[in-house]
C-alpha cells in the first residue's frame, strides 16, 4: 500500500431535491424522477430562469431528535440540510454507539457555501430604503434600517464556516475543523483533503461533505448574468440535459450530503459496515480564466490523472465515471475532451453519467452527493443514467448511459468536480477489500 493508513467510508447521508435521505434519493434516481420545478422560494416570474431544483417539505425536527434540533434553531437553510444529512450518516456509521471514539481526533471538513440570510437582509434594506420618502441611500435611513434588520445570529449564520460549527457542536467532536469554498468543486476537495488528514495521522475520523443553497435572488441573478442557467421555462422537468445537443445550461439546486471517513483499522476493530474505500484523490488548476475552463480540458485531465496515480490504477481499472456534467455548452464538451486525454483508448469503453440531469446542480454540495451515488452503484451493481438525452451531441461522443439505469460489474468509480476559477478535483472510490 502507498499509505500506511487506509481511509474507508462507514456512513452517508443526504438531503437534496430528490429525497431527504440516501435510500429515497437512490430510488428516485433509479425511477428516473426529475427534480426541477417552478421556483417556490421567491417570486422568479420576472427572471430569465423561473425554476430550480428545490428541497421541499424538509423539517429538521423530523430528522433529528427535537432537543438536538432546538439547539440549532438559528441555523440557515443549507445548514439545516447538513444537520439532517450528518445525523443520518453518523447513525449509519455506528459511531454514536462507539464509546471508545476519541472525539479529539474526530474532525469536520466541509465544502459549504455562504448562507442566504445576509443577502436577504441586504436586499430588504435596499427595498425599504428606496420606499422611504427620501428615496435616497445617502440619508441616515440606511444605517437605521440595517440596525433594525440585522441581528447577531443572522449576521453570523451567513458565514460559510457556520455549517462546520453546527455539525461539530451537534456531534460533540473537537478535532480539526475546516471549510473550503472552491465553488462547484468544494465538497469533492473537502473529502479529498479529509482523506489526507487521516492518511497522515492528523485525525482518525472525519465528518465530511458539503452543503449549499443559492436559490435566492442574488444567486439566480448571478448565474443568469453568466448565462450558465437553463432558460427552458416551457419544459422545466427536462431542463437539465447534460451532454445533449439541445442543452442550454444547468438547473440550480440546493442540499447537503455528508460522509463519515475513518481508518480501515478502526472500522474493522469496531465491526462497522464499510461502504467503500477512497483510494485516489487528484486536484489541479486550469490557470486559464475565472469563469471559463481550459478549452482543451487539460486541467480536468490532470486532476483525473493525478487521482489514478494516487490510487496506483490505470484507466482500464475504472468501471464508471460520475461526471461533473453540468449541461452547460462548454463544460460538457470540455469534460468529454478531458476524459479522452486522461483515459486514452479506454475512454469509449468507460460508462459515464451525470446525476445533475435528475437532481440539479447543488453547487458546493454537488461532489459529495455524486460520490454517494458511486457508493450506491458499487453496492447495487447498477449505474445511474444521464436523463433527458434526446439528441446526441457529436462533440460529446462517449458512453453517457442515456435515460435508463444499467446493470454492470462495478468495483471502482471515479467522481469529477470542476469549479468556477478553474478548480478541478477527482476522487476514486473502490469496493473495500480486506
Amino acid at each position: 500500500m502507498k499509505y500506511a493508513r487506509r481511509v474507508v467510508i462507514t456512513g452517508m447521508g443526504t438531503v437534496n431535491p430528490l429525497g431527504h435521505n440516501v435510500e429515497d434519493t437512490w430510488s428516485a434516481m433509479m425511477e428516473g424522477k426529475l427534480a426541477p420545478s417552478v421556483n417556490e422560494l421567491f417570486d422568479a416570474s420576472t427572471f430569465p430562469t423561473k425554476f430550480a431544483a428545490q428541497v421541499k417539505d424538509f423539517d429538521l425536527a423530523g430528522h433529528i431528535p427535537a432537543d438536538v434540533a432546538a439547539g440549532h434553531s438559528t441555523a440557515g437553510r443549507h445548514c439545516q440540510f447538513a444537520l439532517g444529512a450528518a445525523w443520518e450518516a453518523w447513525q449509519q456509521s455506528g459511531l454514536a454507539q462507539f464509546d471508545e471514539l476519541d472525539k479529539t481526533r474526530t474532525g469536520v471538513y466541509l465544502g459549504s457555501g455562504e448562507g442566504s440570510l445576509d443577502f436577504e437582509n441586504y436586499i430588504g434594506c435596499l427595498v425599504d430604503a428606496f420606499n422611504t420618502e427620501e428615496r435616497s441611500l445617502d440619508t441616515d435611513v440606511w444605517p437605521v434600517l440595517a440596525e433594525e434588520r440585522m441581528d447577531l445570529h443572522r449576521e453570523v449564520e451567513q458565514e460559510s464556516n457556520m455549517v462546520v460549527s453546527h455539525l461539530a457542536s451537534m456531534l460533540g467532536v473537537t478535532g480539526p475543523a475546516f471549510n473550503v469554498l472552491t465553488a462547484c468543486a468544494a465538497s469533492t476537495q473537502a473529502i479529498g483533503e479529509a482523506v489526507m488528514q487521516i492518511r497522515y495521522g492528523w485525525a482518525d475520523t472525519i465528518v465530511t461533505g458539503g452543503a449549499h443553497s443559492m436559490i435566492h435572488p442574488l444567486g439566480v441573478t448571478g448565474f443568469n448574468r453568466l448565462t450558465a442557467l437553463s432558460q427552458r421555462n416551457d419544459d422545466i422537468a427536462t431542463a437539465s440535459r447534460p451532454f445533449d445537443l439541445t442543452r442550454d445550461g444547468f438547473v440550480l439546486g440546493e442540499g447537503a450530503s455528508i460522509l463519515i471517513l475513518e481508518t480501515y483499522e478502526q472500522a474493522v476493530a469496531r465491526g462497522a459496515t464499510i461502504l467503500g474505500e477512497i483510494v485516489g484523490y487528484g486536484a489541479s488548476a486550469d490557470a486559464y480564466r475565472i469563469t471559463d475552463q481550459d478549452p482543451e480540458g487539460m486541467g480536468a485531465a490532470a486532476s483525473m490523472a493525478a487521482a489514478l496515480n494516487d490510487a496506483d490504477l490505470a484507466p482500464k481499472d475504472i468501471d464508471y465515471i460520475s461526471a461533473h456534467g453540468t449541461a452547460t455548452k462548454q463544460n460538457d464538451k470540455i469534460e468529454t475532451k478531458a476524459i479522452k486525454v486522461a483515459f486514452g483508448e479506454e475512454a469509449p469503453n468507460t460508462p459515464i453519467s451525470s446525476a445533475k440531469s435528475m437532481i440539479g446542480h447543488l453547487i458546493a454540495a454537488a461532489g459529495a452527493t455524486e460520490l454517494i451515488t458511486c457508493l450506491l452503484a458499487i453496492r447495487d451493481q447498477i449505474l445511474p443514467p444521464t436523463a433527458n438525452m434526446q439528441e446526441a451531441d457529436p462533440e460529446c461522443d462517449l458512453d453517457y448511459i442515456p435515460n435508463a439505469p444499467r446493470k454492470a460489474d462495478v468495483t471502482r468509480c471515479m467522481s469529477n468536480s470542476m469549479g468556477f476559477g478553474g478548480q478541478n478535483n477527482t476522487l476514486i472510490v473502490s469496493k473495500c477489500d480486506s
